[in-house]
């Protein structure tokens, strides 16, 4: 028994995920698909079985740690997100990596029952052998590279399908050769400088774009009958007010909806655009702008959603809030927000906001407490970068849970921040457009899972955002007005940028062929987002079209309590 130890941890490993391999045996059915699958699955289990008598120790380890790593990167977002791991959201994970803490804080309970099965692995690969194979020397060494060679070959003439129901250990690895040969080759062209023409000077002084985080459109005030108070939906003093209603994201994942909303991607041509085209900051400058970028989501000077420093270059101020507590970080913006306004400077304003990305727990002060029973407090309020979930397992009364904290940091991040705004800034000179970077899948329909977005899959709540144009009272821009019904519920962050540019001055005629229409005419837009955003070697973008009668909106029934905002503990 013991000469088979090896053997048999690997086969309790392969075991353990026969779901996943039943699973596609019974879409391909009974076809000649069958034998190719059958053949290939094979293949894989025999080279994974000769890494195992690998003789050189190191060289074992080695394929052991690369092996389990991979299958443990799969294994915990299959669990998490009860989906299958795409070539297109394996890259989203990839350009995601500034969350990396907050996902293993958050998913720690799942991330460590992964961990647990692929210690068989781990074990059966990197344990030393008790006997010889008969052949040729080479072939154990070999055959892992051959394997994982085989399977990034199907992916490639595939653009990137073909491991579904394989061997999970050599998914992300042949997902990892087709991100590195794209990035070797990935060359569209240089950054062109600014070259559009403009038809006068910016229409206001301040023109401010606030991206909030997983701000779900059907959450809100905005939208929704029992909504979150947003400070959006009441006449404030010295405001005009416009509210588009539900708009549709670019994509569900953050890092995909940012750099499109800085470079502005069009559903047809977000590749090209975003990697040759100039920046908004780019734009801003040429129209005799400053330039500000205000994170509260990140410190320490580290960029993020595909930010590099090259774009960091036309940032007058970079500016983080390295001491102050996620909780109170979007005071923090919202404080250096007014201060801007009010400093008489001609300055183009970019903000990504906390808001409610989890953890949830503890995003709120203990007065906006409004929505009851909520998620455990009292560890999180001053630790960035963590998300911790203490036995939460995706069950229903788990959901109520995080959808009431959710909810309590909605009356926070979103209404008391607005509240703040209204209350203090000088709004006289500046247009304020605000959206979030994507919606939320709150488990409303019961769905299984424990992630709330960047699903390859996702319901339509993760595109639904809200969309708000702010403006000073009297403030002579663009006619808001006059197409506020028909774009109302019908356009999306695909008209943020044309938006942009037009009040920077630059002239619709020049832009709209090359960025699409403006929010000042009718948007005649397609209502959906991206779920393929990272659609590669040949494959083309998915695009969900958001049915707005599907949508699940709240029913205010888990109201205790009303806290009203503006009080803080």
């Amino acid at each position: 028994m013991r000469r088979y130890f090896k053997e048999l941890l690997l086969v309790l490993y392969l075991i353990s995920h026969y779901p996943y391999y039943f699973e596609r045996l019974q879409a391909i059915g009974l076809n000649p698909a069958l034998l190719l699958f059958t053949g290939v699955f094979v293949l894989l289990v025999l080279a994974l079985l000769l890494s195992a008598n690998i003789r050189q120790g190191w060289l074992r380890w080695a394929w052991a740690l690369g092996f389990s790593a991979s299958a443990l990167f799969f294994d915990a977002y299959t669990r998490i997100t009860a989906d299958y791991l795409t070539y297109s959201a394996f890259i989203s994970m990839v350009y995601s990596g500034g969350f990396i803490g907050e996902a293993l804080e958050q998913y720690h309970s799942v991330i460590l029952g992964s961990v647990a099965r692929t210690l068989l692995l781990l074990f059966g690969l990197g344990l030393r052998p008790r006997r010889n194979l008969p052949g040729p020397a080479t072939l154990p060494w070999a055959a892992p590279l051959l394997g994982i060679v085989l399977l990034t070959a199907i992916l490639f003439v595939r653009a990137g399908e073909g491991a579904r129901g394989l061997p999970i250990m050599y998914t992300a690895l042949a997902y990892l050769n087709l991100f590195a040969y794209e990035s070797l080759h990935d060359s569209v062209g240089p950054r062109e400088p600014v070259s559009l023409a403009r038809q006068g000077p910016a229409l206001a002084r301040d023109i401010v774009l606030i991206i909030d985080e997983s701000v779900s459109g059907n959450y809100l005030d905005l939208n929704t009958a029992h909504g979150v108070r947003s400070q959006l939906n009441q006449v404030q003093p010295g405001a005009s007010i416009f509210n588009y209603g539900y708009a549709a994201s670019i994509a569900n994942c953050s890092a995909d909806t940012n750099v499109t909303l800085r470079y502005g991607g069009t559903r047809t041509d977000y590749l090209r655009i975003n990697s040759t085209l100039p920046s908004i900051w780019q734009y801003a400058k040429q129209a005799g702008l400053g330039t500000v970028y205000i994170d509260a989501q990140r410190t320490g000077g580290n960029l993020q959603n595909l930010m590099n420093t090259a774009e960091k270059r036309d940032i007058d101020q970079f500016i983080q809030f390295d001491t102050t507590p996620v909780r109170d970080r979007d005071m923090a913006a919202v404080a250096k927000l007014i201060e801007l306004l009010g400093d008489g400077q001609a300055q183009l304003i970019v903000m990504n906001k906390v808001g409610v990305h989890f953890p949830v727990h503890d995003k709120y002060p203990d007065a906006f407490m409004t929505y009851r029973p909520a998620l455990p407090r009292g560890q999180y309020a001053d630790i960035a970068d963590t998300g911790r979930r203490d036995g939460f397992s995706g069950q229903p009364e788990d959901w109520l849970l995080y959808r009431n904290a959710y909810k309590n940091s909605l009356l926070w991040n979103v209404g008391e921040f607005f509240n703040r705004l209204f209350a203090q800034a000088d709004l006289s000179q500046a247009v304020l457009i605000y959206t979030s970077d994507h919606g939320q899948d709150l488990h409303e329909r019961g769905n299984p899972g424990l992630n709330t977005h960047c699903d390859s899959d996702p319901v339509e709540e993760e595109g639904l955002v809200p969309l708000v144009v702010i403006q000073g009272e009297g403030l002579k821009t663009l006619d808001w007005q006059a197409e506020l019904a028909a774009n109302k519920d019908r356009s999306s962050h695909y008209n943020i940028f044309p938006t942009l540019l037009q009040l920077l001055g630059y002239d619709p005629a020049a832009f709209t062929p090359i960025y699409g229409r403006s929010l000042a005419v009718p948007t005649e837009d397609d209502f959906s987002f991206n779920t393929r955003f990272n659609a590669r070697l040949g494959a083309k973008p998915v695009f969900k079209r958001i049915d707005l009668s599907q949508v699940v909106t709240p029913d205010g029934a888990t109201v205790v309590e009303h806290m009203p905002v503006g009080q803080a503990d």
